[in-house]
């Protein structure tokens, strides 16, 4: 019985797909404004990963994982490059298919952008704003938290606990339009000078969470087998989805929810992020360690626990490495000298080890 560690109910529960033999899994991409670093390639490798072993258990995949091409991070980027939007998001997206192809991950079934479906987040904005969850203010459209009943159900957040910590985390032109300090933007009124589109509610970009509803159940359907990410992502990126999707659909959005540890870097093990400047980029790390050692160093932990970046740690993972790699080609040396024969035994024993390692995973 294959089993997985449900998020939403924090326990593993028996996987049966809601469509036998097919599989829906919807992987949060990148932010395409810099090169991803280990901690963004640590997601991408364990989600591979369960993918390939889906695979191999005979489940066909359709994978879709989005690139976030409209960002306020990518627009601070842009004007510090002197670049447009356009030309930072398609050398980074480049870059990302480099540094992941060289970790050997499978390319997503779909790659869907965010400036591709613009029509189609102003049309789910607007289903929302017609449904009562979502109002327009000066510009902006936000979404009234309060009025989903099942807020929280993610990440077990309570809406008392969190009222009183939201107005420390809004500046006061934000707070000024909004009904609620728990509401979040699905619209951006747009700054001078911004890249903006043509909405119902004037020129404006989409807020982050709304992204992921739309392309998710554009491309998989109102209702996904497996949506991942990272842990930071379970609140509020996660938990803001599940609000949005079900009060569009009326309908679960998705079944199973499945977020990786954190990289951990320093003594202290902080958490690597671009926002505290103390990441390293594949890109760079590339350049001085084989990517097959990357790799191993990432999946030689279970995916949900965290796992700390050093040179020390990488060189064990490069030690272990080289220890399974000849240990194969000892193997494949000895069965390409060896007599042809027939033994049972032999077979067996490899059809019982297959079988427990089923049996385990």
């Amino acid at each position: 019985m294959l089993q997985l560690y449900n998020t939403l109910t924090n326990q593993k529960e028996k996987f049966e797909p809601l469509n036998p033999g097919k599989v829906t899994m919807y992987v949060c991409g990148p932010t395409v404004y810099n090169y991803i670093h280990i901690g963004n390639a640590r997601s991408a490798v364990a989600f591979d990963t369960i993918r390939r072993y889906l695979e191999y258990r005979g489940f066909e995949i359709n994978y879709v994982s989005n690139f976030t091409d409209v960002d306020d991070k990518i627009i601070k980027a842009s004007q510090e490059m002197n670049l447009s939007v356009k030309e930072i998001t398609e050398k980074f997206i480049n870059a990302f298919y480099e540094d992941t192809s060289a970790l050997n991950i499978k390319k997503a079934t779909l790659n869907p952008r965010v400036m591709d479906n613009m029509d189609d987040i102003i049309k789910f904005i607007e289903v929302l704003v017609q449904k009562g969850y979502a109002y327009e203010s000066a510009g902006d459209v936000y979404y009234k938290t309060r009025k989903f009943k099942d807020y929280g159900k993610l990440s077990g957040q309570l809406i008392d606990d969190l009222e009183q910590g939201a107005s420390s985390r809004v500046d006061d032109i934000d707070q000024d339009k909004k009904q609620d300090p728990l509401d979040f933007a699905l619209w951006k009124k747009a700054k001078q000078g911004e890249i903006s589109w043509d909405s119902p509610w004037g020129q404006g970009r989409p807020g982050w969470h709304i992204e992921c509803s739309v392309m998710s159940t554009k491309y998989l359907g109102d209702t996904i087998d497996i949506h991942a990410g990272g842990q930071d992502l379970e609140f509020p990126h996660h938990e803001n989805e599940i609000a949005q999707s079900e009060a569009k659909t009326g309908k679960k959005f998705a079944r199973y929810w499945l977020h990786n540890g954190f990289v951990t870097i320093g003594e202290e093990d902080q958490k690597m992020s671009k926002s505290l400047g103390n990441f390293v980029t594949v890109h760079d790390l590339l350049k001085e360690v084989n990517p097959q050692v990357i790799r191993f160093f990432m999946s030689t932990t279970q995916y949900r626990r965290p796992i700390r970046y050093s040179s020390a740690n990488l060189n064990e993972a490069k030690v272990n490495l080289n220890k399974l790699q000849t240990a194969y080609e000892n193997l494949s040396y000895r069965l390409k000298d060896s007599v042809e024969g027939n033994d049972k035994e032999v077979e067996a024993n490899f059809a019982n080890l297959e079988k427990d390692f089923v049996k385990v995973m």
